[in-house]
C-alpha cells in the first residue's frame, strides 16, 4: 500500500524530564520476555521511538550518535494494541516527530514466525524495528561505514532499553529473524536491510 501520514492531535511532544533518573533505568534495565495483553499509550510509544532516534536540536542532531552525523537508519513500529493507534506498521519521521502508516494490518505473528516464533513478538503491544539504509554511512567511509552502522544501532536500542524503563515498560532486542521473510512482512524498500526487532510492553 501507498503510505499514508498519520497525524494524531493526542500525540503530544517528547518530554525531556522524567520521575526517572537515568543511574535508575541502568541499574533496573533488563530484557524482559513475557508480556501483559494491556494497551500501551501512542504516547508512550512515540516517546519511546523519539528516545531512539529523535531530533535534540534545531540543526537535526538526534538522540543517538552518529558517525558523519549521517543516520543511516530507519525505525519502524509495529503495532498491535496501542491506544489511539490502529493496527499496522508504522515508519517513525523524526522530522515532525509523527507516524507514517505503511501496511494497514496487524502482522505481528507474521513477524513472530520469521523470528523464530519467539512469542513475545506476538503477544507484545508494540515492537520497535530497525532497518538501515547501508549507503548513507559507506558513502563516505567506505566498507568500514558498515562497522559504524551496527554501532549506531546498538546506541539506539539501549535508548529504548532505557526509555521503556522509565515508562515502567519492558522490552527485549531480538537479532534472530529471517530477513527476507521480514522485509516482505514490513514492506520494507529494497534500499533496506533489516536490523533489529525489539518488542515493547508491560511486563509480567
Amino acid at each position: 500500500m501507498s503510505e499514508e501520514l498519520i497525524v494524531k492531535d493526542t500525540i503530544l511532544s517528547p518530554k525531556t524530564c522524567g520521575t526517572v533518573s537515568v543511574e535508575e533505568a541502568l541499574a533496573n534495565r533488563r530484557s524482559h520476555r513475557n508480556f501483559r495483553e494491556d494497551a500501551i499509550s501512542a504516547d508512550q510509544l512515540l516517546q519511546i521511538l523519539w528516545a531512539a532516534y529523535g531530533i535534540t536540536s534545531p540543526g537535526g542532531l538526534r538522540t543517538t550518535p552518529s558517525a558523519g552525523a549521517l543516520y543511516p537508519l530507519e525505525i519502524y513500529a509495529v503495532v498491535g494494541n496501542t491506544e489511539g493507534i490502529e493496527p499496522g506498521v508504522y515508519r517513525y519521521i523524526a522530522d515532525g516527530h509523527t507516524l507514517v502508516r505503511t501496511v494497514d494490518s496487524d502482522v505481528r505473528r507474521k513477524l513472530c514466525e520469521a523470528a523464530l516464533n519467539q512469542k513475545m513478538v506476538a503477544k507484545a503491544p508494540a515492537s520497535v524495528f530497525f532497518s538501515t539504509v547501508f549507503s548513507r554511512m559507506t558513502k563516505q567511509y567506505g566498507e568500514r561505514g558498515v562497522q559504524y552502522v551496527y554501532v549506531e544501532v546498538g546506541h539506539a536500542a539501549q535508548n529504548v532499553y532505557l526509555q521503556a524503563e522509565a515508562l515502567g515498560l519492558g522490552t527485549c532486542a531480538i537479532g534472530a529473524f529471517t530477513d527476507s521473510v521480514v522485509k516482505k512482512i514490513l514492506n520494507l524498500p529494497a534500499k533496506e536491510e533489516p536490523l533489529y526487532l525489539m518488542p515493547i510492553g508491560y511486563c509480567k
